[in-house]
């Protein structure tokens, strides 16, 4: 068990003493972790190696990969531009507290609204607000299996909550 958990750590983290600056966001790598910024970095020495790559985050983007997927399925016109700037909002506020939390895309499709997430935990997150500000959603959270860590999430609008022609 012990051999697992230091590959994976060594597999994610890619150095060793040193810095790894994100070519992407800026973000930077230290203390076993990825920060917005060197402003906590206490260590700071002038022949401290640093790397430049991308951040796991980057990556997902670059490669067209994500782990939260939301689909919003029945929104009412009224209220899509409220949906989609509390989606923005929302993910922001994620991105200020952890650089590698992302919203990838927000695209209107035929049957919905398509949300898409660097992180499983942010559209579980996500999805969870959205419920509860417009309340009368029924929420469907699927997970991928073991491998993989993808989270599948759809929200319906029940009718006749928003429209009042129905």
């Amino acid at each position: 068990m012990k051999r697992w958990r230091q590959r994976k750590i060594e597999k994610f983290s890619k150095s060793g003493p040193g810095l790894i600056f994100c070519d992407g966001c800026q973000a930077v790598y230290y203390k076993k972790s990825w920060h917005h910024n060197l402003r906590n970095y206490k260590n700071l020495k002038e022949n401290l190696p640093v790397k430049f790559l991308l951040c796991p985050a980057c990556r997902m983007i670059k490669n067209k990969q994500f782990e939260g997927e939301i689909i919003v399925k029945n929104a009412p016109a009224r209220i899509k531009n409220n949906l989609i700037n509390l989606v923005k909002a929302f993910c922001r506020r994620a991105y200020q507290k952890d650089p590698l939390d992302r919203l990838i895309a927000v695209k209107e499709t035929r049957d919905g609204i398509k949300i898409t997430t660097t992180e499983n935990q942010l559209a579980v997150k996500l999805a969870k607000k959205i419920k509860d500000v417009f309340k009368k959603v029924k929420l469907k959270i699927s997970y991928s299996p073991a491998p993989s860590d993808t989270t599948y999430i759809i929200l319906e609008f029940l009718p006749n909550k928003f429209d009042k022609s129905s």
